[in-house]
């Protein structure tokens, strides 16, 4: 990956999950030290179960939604340990990358 001047590397977290299950990782992402995260509802896509429309059937709880979180590489194994042991229980997925911000005091 390229290092950017001025830019700090950090982890970017992204979870897919059902909406009903944004306040546990919510939880998990701020008592791992997450300053905060960012909850997109309504995803669609394909994958491993098939199909998953983005439509809201009656509220934010029975459609999928993406949360985002970046952190600083030290706190990331430990709210991704947390989230793979939702996801023995739950649909979903987690994704955790290497990013490069420009304001590291944000996160």
């Amino acid at each position: 990956m390229n290092t950017w001047t001025g830019f700090t590397t950090m982890a970017r977290i992204e979870v897919v999950i059902d909406g009903e299950q944004i306040p546990t990782v919510r939880d998990l992402l701020l008592a791992a030290g997450a300053n905060g995260f960012t909850a997109i509802q309504g995803v669609s896509g394909f994958g491993h179960s098939g199909a998953h429309e983005g439509r809201l059937l009656y509220n934010d709880r029975n459609s999928l939604s993406l949360l985002i979180s970046v952190v600083q590489m030290d706190r990331a194994e430990a709210i991704v340990a947390g989230i793979r042991q939702l996801l023995d229980d739950h649909h979903g997925v987690v994704l955790i990358s290497e990013t490069q911000v420009s304001r590291a005091d944000y996160f």
